[in-house]
């Protein structure tokens, strides 16, 4: 391999612009962005509620499917994934959100020193412009943008004041720690536009000599040499190509492409590797395993007024309201995108702090991103934050082009059984209070089919689906963790050369949108990265289970 750079970083979503941006900053070290779908293009992927218009773009859009789930009764559930500079960043329903304290302060206590709430809260500042302005966690000159809604809408009004008289408290800040509470949703916008990770952090980087990126450039493969991580190959186009990372390869495609890269290059469980011939470079049963998501149950009313984005969407003069309203002033439904309304609460009376989170929308369709229906409606989804249910990633054969089986394992224990229905019946507690009451004609969805446990269960099978959180497929942990993946600078546990910078780290997932905590991790890990390339002498390895398996030898 005569083509080399010094960081190779495989993906160019939330992690990898970040990664790309900040790895190359200081000019000392060359880097190379492999991004497998096209650049950021498509004036869709820009206009705020352009998200409908990529949810099914299959040039944007890597649209899978998981396996068929036994507790979703067999279904196959689609899976969105962002296939363009910015990934999801870039075709996401724009929500700012970073999670609550407990969940950084419980990745602590895992055994991940650094990671605590008070240790992210920096880099969280760090990556942010915020327009509430300064605060004791706010930051004010960083890439991303978090925009408040200025705008408001009748129907969101109702949802926050149905929510205060069932005991929610206002909330103008939901990313201080505390998110408890109801409001309108900060968004990552900038100016009516979507501000993506490719906006906020490759576009500034893109004339650096040092920065190369490529496109349509799909990584097939992490090459090795005597357990060491020293490069990847690639297909752009129909000619595979080879590229030489003098320091490391950082893979950032995602929790379920990143492990699946690693299981087609011989690192994870070695029963699945055989299984395929494929020879085991390093053994890590963690590897595809631990996957979480958030399971979306959406909840769908008739509204009495055509106050709604059905009304506006569906007649040529509403549509064309909207779109003058956004050349013209940046400003309308076209800027803010599908998800106004905010709320983060406890719907199980044990629990210590929010467990469900609703996004409350102004229109409504049978599925996300799909064609509104012909009445005007609202749509109250919720999910549950912190789920027990536990899925995998694994490959299917050696192709690297075949989707891997992804199998969520949704509502696969009794807790989230519990707070699935729980959930549901929170959501109708508010739309059967004023003053939302008075605006909602009638239960679309579920309905009255829907009235016992069982029922709202059976609906939760019926109609659930992702909210587009997949993670945890390559858990941080310590090395006498047996499914740990990485250790807490994001080394891969036994194969020196090699990072994992992306929503697979997570050894739980965060509650709330994963966006925002990602660029968080790119941006810790850029500087665990820069700061072992500092060091002399010294390689960026995780030695820690290296060693401990050599003593156990030993004895």
């Amino acid at each position: 391999m005569t083509d080399a750079v010094d960081y190779i970083v495989v993906g160019a979503g939330s992690a990898g612009c970040v990664l790309a941006n900040r790895l190359s900053e200081n000019g000392k070290y060359t880097v190379c962005l492999l991004e497998a779908g096209p650049a950021d293009r498509n004036i869709w992927i820009h206009i705020p509620i352009g998200y409908g218009k990529t949810m099914f773009n299959d040039k944007l859009n890597w649209g899978f499917y998981t396996d068929p789930d036994p507790n979703m009764l067999n279904r196959k559930i689609y899976w969105p994934r962002g296939k363009t500079l910015g990934g999801c960043s870039s075709i996401n329903g724009l929500i700012y959100v970073r999670g609550q304290k407990e969940d950084y302060d419980h990745w602590a206590q895992l055994g991940n020193e650094g990671w605590s709430w008070d240790e992210c809260l920096p880099y969280f500042r760090k990556l942010e412009t915020n327009d509430l302005g300064p605060g004791p966690t706010r930051g004010t000159n960083g890439p991303l943008h978090a925009t408040s809604i200025k705008t408001r809408h009748e129907l969101v009004d109702a949802f926050i004041a149905s929510a205060e008289r069932n005991g929610v408290r206002r909330v103008q800040d939901f990313n201080t720690g505390d998110q408890e509470g109801v409001g309108y949703y900060q968004l990552t916008t900038r100016n009516g536009m979507r501000c993506s990770t490719a906006v906020a952090y490759l576009r500034p980087a893109r004339g650096r000599t040092n920065l190369r990126i490529e496109t349509e450039a799909q990584a097939t493969k992490i090459l090795m040499e005597n357990g060491r991580a020293v490069g990847v190959t690639y297909r752009q186009g129909s000619v595979e190509r080879s590229l030489r990372a003098n320091r490391e390869v950082i893979l950032a495609a995602g929790a379920l492409q990143s492990p699946q890269l690693m299981q087609l290059s011989g690192i994870g469980p070695a029963d699945l590797l055989r299984q395929f011939g494929i020879p085991v470079q390093r053994e890590l049963r963690g590897v595809g395993e631990n996957l979480q998501d958030h399971l979306q149950l959406r909840l769908i009313y008739e509204v009495s007024k055509p106050i709604t984005n059905n009304d506006q969407l569906r007649t040529l003069g509403g549509k064309m309201r909207m779109g003058l309203q956004w050349l013209l002033f940046r400003g309308g439904p076209m800027a803010i995108g599908i998800n106004q309304g905010a709320a983060f609460v406890r719907a199980l009376p044990e629990s210590p702090t929010p467990d469900i989170q609703f996004h409350f929308g102004t229109l409504s369709a049978d599925m996300a991103g799909g064609k509104v229906h012909d009445f005007p409606g609202c749509t109250y989804s919720v999910c549950q934050l912190r789920p027990e249910s536990r899925g995998y990633v694994r490959i299917r054969s050696r192709d690297p082009f075949e989707a891997p089986s992804m199998q969520p394992n949704y509502l696969s224990t009794d807790l989230d059984r519990r707070t699935a229905i729980a959930g549901v019946k929170f959501a109708r507690r508010i739309a059967a209070t004023e003053p939302m009451a008075s605006l909602m004609v009638r239960e679309y969805r579920p309905g009255h089919e829907a009235i016992t446990d069982d029922e709202i269960l059976h609906f939760c099978r019926e109609y659930g689906a992702t909210i587009f959180h997949p993670s945890g497929t390559a858990r941080m942990g310590r090395a006498d963790d047996p499914l740990a993946v990485v250790d807490n600078e994001l080394r891969v546990h036994g194969v020196p050369g090699l990072r994992v910078v992306d929503a697979s780290i997570m050894p739980t997932l965060v509650s709330g949108n994963t966006n925002v905590p990602v660029v968080m991790v790119a941006e810790r890990a850029s500087e665990f990265i820069l700061r072992d390339a500092a060091k002399p002498n010294v390689t960026t390895v995780s030695i820690d289970r290296q060693e401990r398996e050599a003593d156990m030898m030993a004895a």
